[in-house]
């Protein structure tokens, strides 16, 4: 499965239509050329050109049209992060018009309305995008509060009246689904608006960017019984819902920006001479790439598998509301640690106006933060540590989903309540199939923190103590990424060498989320006693590494490089 490469793309998928479309995609990209797209992302200009490809492609009809409302239609939650991953590998402009379109039509598809179901439909297949009415100006990731009011009338309509902040898409969006509040009853409301209704007023992009992140206002514009999505508890659920499967697509987002910049980076650096030596050569380098293709190797693993819990989730199988936040912010945020160890070796060249990398390091870092903050994600993460830890059950094996089946499950989710009774299954069954060095001393380190929790667990104060929480939750969730890293790496039959050296970044990156722990404030004697044996190096051998940077990463000079 490994990188994406234009160059000898050839997707899988049981459809031709599905492959073709994808490879219509990355041609179309290739035809635009960097110098093209680098004008584009400069001159702040928004992607008319590509929403018109898919329109011509019928793109976003394929993606987001869900089984009976088109002829052959499917929401297919695996052909969406792939196409995900193509579009960030140009750019987020491209991926962000794709990703709030989703998050628009995803409270439209969780309702009741068939109506506008089946409007959305038909607007899917005449091009149009789509927006995601959430966020407010002066609530910001607080979804609690919201300001937007419907407005009962005395003839059984309502006036809608209110505005939202940092609305991709609000400047074009066919339908933007919008939530807010009856202002008699103070029930949650999701209703759908037109942005070229003479009643919604686009007020500006928000963000300095090519993206176009409106500020939207509705004048007291009409809204009847057709136009509602849902109400009450339903609507909250519905909000929450979309954003589980929607917002999935951030670490894809990630997956592509690197890889792009991974070609881009290699490319540079090995073809460069300083002191007399290519700059390849040099220890420090050969680590920094090394690490960060294990980083972007790992993102990768993850996600995949990832995407086959949600696939075939269930609402006796909800094991997906703790691997999709940490797809949201995990990936994200090693996304922008591999980034980071690329431009230490890239240095001045990552500022240059010409090549691609100047996108990726300015774009990599909204990703985490388009979910509100990674604070967000890793409060829902820690509520599962103590079942996922500590009481595992038996599931049915998940498979690798490949078939072309709709995801129907995702639409309907129902109730977002009852995290603390989801179960999971045994991790320690697939780490126990790994017996390489690394992977050792890891699972040394997993069974400290297990003796850390039933010791020296955090007490009351602790617990409620957000800092201290989201800094346990750092170890927690690197146990989970590693879990699935290792589920995709048998299915893969994923080289053992290469293994062994990301999980030689896993521990050192566990000793680093330890030491952040040992120095937090409240903790006790018994406890930092205990942190301080969750600190362990990797096994060291030269030998790997070299065999991994040259078979992996030093292999990537020279095979791709998008032309202007």
């Amino acid at each position: 499965m490994f990188l994406f490469n234009p160059k000898n793309y050839q997707p899988t998928h049981p459809d031709d239509h599905t492959n073709g479309m994808l490879k219509a995609v990355t041609a179309w990209f290739e035809a635009k050329g960097l110098e093209s797209i680098k004008k584009d992302w400069h001159e702040k200009t928004w992607n008319h050109d590509f929403v018109e490809f898919m329109k011509s492609q019928q793109v976003l009809a394929t993606l987001m049209t869900p089984e009976g409302y088109g002829e052959n239609a499917a929401w297919n939650t695996l052909r969406n992060v792939e196409f995900a991953e193509i579009a960030a590998f140009y750019g987020i402009t491209y991926w962000y018009t794709f990703q709030v379109s989703m998050l628009g039509l995803g409270p439209i598809f969780n309702g009741d309305n068939e109506k506008v179901k089946k409007r959305a439909a038909k607007l899917l297949k005449e091009g149009a995008v789509f927006a995601f009415g959430l966020s407010e100006q002066d609530h910001g990731a607080d979804i609690y509060s919201s300001s937007m009011q419907l407005i009962p009338q005395s003839d059984g309509t309502y006036l809608a009246r209110g505005s939202k902040y940092y609305i991709g898409n609000g400047n074009e969006a066919a339908l933007v689904s919008t939530f807010g509040r009856n202002s008699e009853t103070g029930d949650y409301v999701f209703f759908v608006v037109d942005s070229k209704h003479e009643k919604y007023e686009c007020v500006k992009n928000t963000v300095n960017a090519q993206n176009y992140v409106a500020e939207y206002r509705l004048h007291d514009y009409p809204i009847g019984e057709d136009d509602i999505l849902s109400v009450g508890r339903k609507a909250w659920d519905d909000m929450l819902n979309t954003i589980n499967y929607c917002k999935f697509n951030l670490g894809f987002g990630s997956i592509g920006l690197c890889t792009h910049a991974l070609y881009e980076s290699i490319n540079h650096a090995a073809n460069r001479t300083l002191y007399g030596k290519q700059v390849t050569e040099f220890p420090q380098v050969k680590r920094l790439f090394t690490d960060a293709y294990c980083r972007l190797a790992a993102m990768k693993l993850f996600s995949y598998r990832a995407a086959d819990y949600l696939r075939c989730a269930s609402g006796e199988d909800r094991r997906y509301l703790l691997f999709n936040p940490i797809v949201k912010m995990k990936v994200t945020m090693e996304g922008e640690k591999v980034i980071a160890e690329l431009w230490d070796v890239i240095a001045a060249k990552g500022f240059e106006a010409e090549p691609f990398f100047e996108i990726a390091a300015v774009e990599i870092v909204s990703l985490p933060k388009l979910e509100g903050t990674a604070h967000v994600n890793m409060a829902l993460i820690v509520k599962f540590m103590k079942n996922y830890l500590f009481a595992p059950v038996d599931y049915p094996e998940i498979p690798h989903r490949t078939d072309q089946a709709d995801d129907t499950f995702l639409f309907h989710q129902g109730p977002t309540h009852g995290l603390g009774e989801i179960h999971f299954h045994d991790y320690k069954l697939t780490y126990s199939q790994f017996d390489l060095p690394n992977i050792e001393v890891f699972k040394a380190q997993i069974e400290g923190f297990r003796k850390l929790l039933i010791t020296a667990g955090p007490d009351e104060i602790q617990v409620r103590d957000i800092d201290y929480m989201l800094s346990m939750g750092e170890l927690f969730t690197l146990i989970v990424y590693g879990h699935l890293v290792l589920e995709k790496a048998l299915m893969e039959d994923t080289d053992t060498d290469l293994l062994n050296q990301v999980f030689d970044v896993f521990v050192r990156d566990f000793s680093l989320y330890a030491t952040g722990l040992h120095g937090k404030p409240g903790n006790t004697d018994a406890q930092r006693t205990l942190i301080r044996e969750l600190i362990q190096a990797p096994v060291a051998n030269p030998e790997q590494f070299d065999k991994v940077w040259l078979q992996n990463v030093y292999a990537l000079n020279g095979q791709y490089e998008l032309a202007d």
